[in-house]
């Protein structure tokens, strides 16, 4: 696609996230008064749209527990904010492999595999106005935890998706993820126009210098938004760059706690 500023931009705020950054910063938001509370100042501030996940209020572990879900989006929705609300759809799809000598043993702790039924199931539950799919599987930061979203898994998710009534956002961690992407606009199983964020900088997907990422801009269809971020120290550059590109921008504590 040409590279043109972007001059009506929207901003996402992604909250909380569900890494572990629960107790490295006291301004992580836990429970669903929290997060929905750091929402819907985020949309005071000026923020279009609040991407959400959940946690547990004691540990600050991340949850799929669809009651905590719909307890942040009625928040959200009683406060009568003029905001969009953005769910997580990306749990539920993690491997942490055993030792390399016997990988087939998973580990428990971090290992969290469902159906695409009930990776949804808070989706149908509240309805929200979109929610991601993490188009594609990866090597995903640490030790042998694999993201993975495998291909009937993505056309099952996305179609649900559809059914419902949600706009997904696709989250586009390499080229390839784009690639994929495509296709389930071409095969009819999501709409076109796409949404799509580029997600920057995470191990081991898309790093996050300026030739990948024009790589990537390229790679999205005219007719598809796009939004952008990159992790820590290049976050707030990643602001500009996504502007200066035709995007538009992602910012929020998931993505970096400090300023």
């Amino acid at each position: 696609m040409p590279l043109q500023m972007n001059k009506e931009v929207f901003i996402t705020c992604a909250v909380t996230g569900s890494g572990g950054t629960q107790d490295r910063s006291p301004h992580v938001p836990r429970s669903p008064e929290q997060i929905a509370d750091s929402a819907i100042a985020a949309a005071k501030a000026g923020a279009a749209i609040v991407h959400c996940h959940v946690r547990d209020p004691e540990t600050g572990a991340p949850s799929r527990d669809t009651r905590m879900f719909r307890e942040v989006t009625e928040r959200i929705r009683d406060a009568d904010t003029d905001v969009v609300l953005n769910l997580t759809a990306g749990m539920g799809g993690d491997i942490v492999f055993g030792d390399v000598e016997n990988p087939m043993q998973l580990s428990q702790q971090g290992t969290d595999m469902a159906g695409a039924s009930e990776r949804v199931a808070h989706v149908a539950d509240c309805l929200p106005e979109i929610c991601t799919l993490d188009c594609g599987t990866m090597n995903f930061a640490e030790a042998d935890y694999v993201m993975t979203n495998t291909p009937g898994m993505l056309v099952a998710m996305g179609r649900m998706m559809t059914e419902l009534g949600v706009k997904p956002e696709i989250e586009a961690f390499d080229t390839g993820h784009l690639w994929y992407a495509k296709q389930l606009v071409a095969d009819g199983i999501l709409d076109s126009p796409a949404l799509v964020q580029l997600c920057m900088g995470v191990p081991w997907g898309a790093p996050d210098d300026l030739n990948t990422f024009m790589a990537m801009v390229n790679n999205v269809p005219d007719d598809w938004t796009f939004s952008a971020f990159a992790l820590g120290r290049n976050q707030m550059a990643y602001v500009a760059a996504a502007v200066l590109a035709g995007g538009n921008v992602r910012v929020g504590l998931e993505d970096n706690l400090w300023l």
